[in-house]
């Protein structure tokens, strides 16, 4: 380029200027579509609730977690709370979902504590026992029809804190059945909600 004066020299680079903004423009109209396709279909795959839902949800999780605290504090388990509170986010959230029927809250979560008990009379509380319990939980549920997401977490908890037969029945037994009966008397009281969509 010797011998050309500048005002050809910024001639000559005006189309490559051209094509640079024109590639960045295209590129950031693509990007900016993309981007709201993404929060579009993020939208749509996750579920919205009406705040009335939202409030009920709230109202109806206190109330079951709060008696289900009470009645199990003298347990010797305390920390079984927190399965159970998973199991509130299922009943009062999305009560139709078929992994909160009572079919499932109560088979699974005693089937869980049955595996985590027996395992731990059999091999105590090493950590590799922990995994056989929830994977063993896990298959046991499905092959039941009993699949209920909290039962791995109270399988391992069981083994977590070298449970005893009593564990079946207070708190895993009686806690399961009196968060579902909370849940029956609570869907059942508010008008246009039903549970559960079937027993067994």
């Amino acid at each position: 380029m010797r011998g050309l004066t500048q005002h050809h020299k910024l001639a000559a680079f005006t189309p490559v200027k051209k094509q640079l903004r024109y590639s960045f423009s295209w590129w950031l109209r693509g990007n900016t579509k993309y981007k709201r396709e993404r929060l579009s279909s993020v939208s749509t795959l996750q579920p919205c609730f009406p705040f009335r839902e939202i409030l009920l949800s709230y109202l109806g999780s206190f109330l079951g977690i709060a008696a289900l605290a009470y009645l199990t504090a003298d347990s010797g388990y305390p920390l079984i709370v927190a399965p159970f509170g998973a199991t509130a986010v299922l009943l009062f959230a999305v009560p139709d979902s078929p992994l909160a029927q009572p079919r499932n809250v109560i088979g699974g979560s005693f089937i869980s504590a049955l595996v985590c008990v027996t395992l731990v009379q059999l091999f105590g509380g090493e950590p590799w026992v922990m995994a056989l319990a929830v994977a063993t939980a896990i298959k046991l549920m499905q092959l039941t029809k009993t699949l209920h997401p909290p039962g791995g977490a109270i399988a391992l908890l069981g083994v977590m804190s070298q449970a005893s037969w009593n564990f079946l029945w207070t708190p895993v037994l009686l806690g399961s059945t009196i968060i579902v009966l909370c849940t029956v008397i609570f869907h059942n009281l508010v008008p246009g909600r039903s549970y559960p969509k079937h027993w067994f």
